[in-house]
């Protein structure tokens, strides 16, 4: 059945116009928030829709596109319901329902939005499209501009992950990366768009994105009436729950709810539960307040998908929304919408993005509050996937790149042993627990700007416990004084775990301590600063001598180093065999990686003077690379043994340091060649070793 699509009326001023889904403003007062009105006397529903497509096309009456040969689908539409069984056993709710949007095309609610929009603009004849997005929204209205054949510009704020702006560029989308906050975003997408005069995606403003949503309402009336066999009728839910950034998908839902109860296939309109991220909540300050209207606030929040700071007239329609029918707004905090995704994977089997986790968090928040009443049937949006995700708490943020860039092939080696030596640092982890995120941003940022280290902030203890056990970091730096769990009770859960007992800790205090703290902390650490007395370089200097002191104690001194596939490419068979004498593991492991990268040499390392003799007699290589300064004797001792062996006499060295050899030193190389470091960059390094290999032998 065609559209019954029969106005555009303006929501500032209730101006009416012609049912066109592409207009951009009122015609009367130039409002931008549009809504479009169908003749609603005309819907047959309730017989049910038999033979109809099992998407969200089948609600096709009640969306404004008129010409059903331009749809553009993948197989949107008709997600499953979810009872959550052992989840609602855990917060004390039997009654809690999932709508698994992740089931989409590319995973997450906004395919409705795609699918619906894309369609509108190929009915319309348009080539090319201009979109703001953090991530979810450009995903869908790629992998539809493209089916459809449109060129789509994607403007995304720089705090979106890699890994959204790679699957974007897979479709084909054309990327900018803008670095401010979304709501600057979204401006410097309208300026782009109105200069070239391309169509501008308005989100809510607009009618597409908010229609498109509706199907969401309509699957859940039809498929809980279809349960609960409830003879044509539909059902609606008590209460529909949702994480909102902008609000485009509660506005497009309530406004589907609003229209099945007009038509009279459901008896009531579910309250709303909005959730919103403490970081970017204005919606929630706002209401709490009691406002109408919400002040624009400037995003601090891990969870790129939610930082919309500035809502608008999004708001105060959701806030009149839930005056009228019920319902409550709400905030959690990383944390909590982080805990809430690790309870519902595993208890549901659900992973999901952390814009979802925080609608779960918001569900445990209005369950223990008692906003939600135990007989109220809940349906809470699981508006998307893990992937693609955020990397810092859904691992990609820990992924390490190699980004060796374009070479010619003869130069690729060389550049695969640049990444390697940053690689050195990047897998590195420290973890920084301070209830102070300034504190801890500061740290971070002071760590980084010296050491490509891998750096974790928590500024909660029981999440920064969880935080040390899951990534088994290399360090530890704590406050003491902290709400929850304060710093004596971390480090003494951490030293009674001894999946984290031997994890050194660093523990910054803001006052002086006390006798009865030092002897608490006796043993038990590493080092304590008191916050003021210190120098930031002083700080960074220990925590970099504390680290490799660390990396030289996991290493096996008493016989070369054990090869891994992942520390190199394998040499080719006959290689010539390389040993590396030198007590710093991360210059060791840099030259070894560099030579194995020439598929040329079998390279093994050792720490000590000691081991270096020993393995030697054992199988004498072709060639030692010797450091001038070891912990147990100098480099040139070892020279001077080697060529007092009758086993290694002949074995080619090339003592190697950092600085240029005094003239005693210079005398005591006897036949060996002395190479100092700032003078060899990779290449050079790998024809030295060569020309000295292939150097005859007396």
């Amino acid at each position: 059945m065609p559209t019954l699509f029969s106005q555009v009326v303006c929501l500032t001023c209730g101006h009416q116009m012609l049912p066109d889904p592409m207009l951009a403003k009122c015609e009367r007062c130039g409002g931008a928030w549009l809504d479009a009105r169908y003749h609603y006397g005309e819907v047959r529903w309730a017989n049910g829709l038999s033979g109809r497509p099992l998407s969200l096309w089948r609600y096709e009456e009640l969306l404004p596109l008129s010409d059903s040969t331009q749809r553009v689908t993948i197989g949107e539409g008709m997600t499953p319901i979810i009872r959550a069984e052992r989840l609602g056993e855990t917060l004390g709710h039997e009654h809690i329902l999932i709508k698994d949007e992740r089931r989409m095309p590319t995973n997450s609610f906004k395919d409705r939005q795609g699918a619906l929009s894309v369609s509108i603009l190929k009915q319309a004849g348009i080539k090319e499209c201009v979109l703001a997005s953090t991530g979810n929204a450009a995903a869908a209205y790629a992998a539809y501009c493209a089916r459809a054949g449109i060129k789509l510009w994607v403007f995304l704020p720089s705090m979106v992950p890699a890994e959204k702006m790679r699957e974007l560029g897979l479709y084909g989308a054309e990327l900018i990366k803008v670095t401010g906050t979304y709501d600057q975003t979204k401006k410097v997408a309208a300026d782009f768009a109105a200069r070239r005069n391309l169509y501008f995606d308005r989100g809510s403003k607009g009618i597409p994105g908010k229609e498109s949503m509706k199907t969401l309402a309509f699957e859940i009336a039809e498929q809980l009436g279809m349960e609960h066999g409830a003879n044509g009728r539909w059902i609606a839910p008590d209460w529909y729950i949702q994480a909102v950034s902008g609000g485009i998908g509660p506005l497009g839902v309530y406004k589907g709810f609003v229209e099945l109860y007009q038509i009279g296939l459901i008896d009531k309109v579910p309250k709303l539960g909005i959730v919103q991220v403490e970081g970017c909540a204005p919606m929630v300050r706002a209401f709490e307040r009691g406002l109408s209207q919400a002040e624009p606030v400037i995003p601090e929040t891990l969870i790129t998908v939610l930082a919309t700071g500035d809502p608008s007239y999004a708001y105060t329609m959701l806030y009149e929304a839930i005056q009228r029918h019920g319902g409550a707004m709400v905030s959690v905090d990383d944390g909590q919408a982080f805990r809430a995704m690790r309870r519902v994977a595993r208890t549901e089997g659900f992973s999901v993005e952390p814009a979802t986790a925080v609608a779960f968090a918001g569900l445990e928040k209005l369950i223990a509050t008692g906003a939600i009443q135990p007989h109220e049937r809940v349906l809470l949006n699981c508006s998307g996937h893990t992937f693609p995700a955020e990397k810092h708490i859904l691992e990609d943020q820990y992924v390490l790149e190699l980004e060796l860039g374009a070479a010619a092939p003869s130069q690729q080696t060389e550049g695969l042993g640049a990444a390697l030596e940053r690689l050195d640092e990047q897998i590195t982890t420290v973890v920084v627990i301070d209830d102070n995120p300034h504190d801890t941003r500061l740290i971070r940022r002071l760590l980084q700007a010296h050491k490509n280290y891998r750096v974790f902030e928590s500024n909660n203890p029981i999440d920064g416990l969880d935080l040390v056990r899951q990534r088994r970091p290399d360090l530890v730096i704590t406050d003491l004084t902290m709400p929850e769990m304060d710093g004596f009770t971390l480090l003494e859960t951490l030293k009674a775990d001894p999946e984290t007992a031997h994890i050194p800790v660093i523990v910054l205090s803001g006052k002086a301590l006390t006798q009865a703290d030092k002897a608490r902390l006796s043993g038990q650490i590493d080092s304590v600063w008191l916050k003021g007395n210190y120098s930031t370089r002083e700080l960074v200097d220990h925590v970099v001598s504390t680290l490799k002191d660390r990396a030289a104690e996991s290493e096996v001194a008493e016989q070369p180093a054990p090869k891994r596939a992942s520390e190199g490419m394998q040499p080719v068979e006959g290689a010539f065999k390389v040993l590396i004498v030198d007590d710093n593991p991360y210059d060791a492991r840099l030259v070894r990686r560099i030579l194995e990268a020439s598929r040329k040499f079998s390279v093994s390392e050792a720490r000590t003077g000691e081991s270096a003799l020993k393995a030697m007699q054992e199988q004498p290589p072709d060639l030692v690379i010797l450091d001038i300064m070891l912990p147990d004797m100098g480099g040139l001792d070892v020279l001077q043994r080697m060529r007092q062996s009758e086993r290694l006499r002949n074995v080619r060295v090339a003592v190697m340091s950092a600085k240029e050899l005094s003239e005693i030193d210079r005398s005591r190389l006897l036949d060996a060649v002395f190479w100092q470091k700032a003078t060899l960059d990779r290449k050079r390094l790998v024809e030295a070793v060569e020309a000295q290999i292939k150097q005859p032998r007396l």
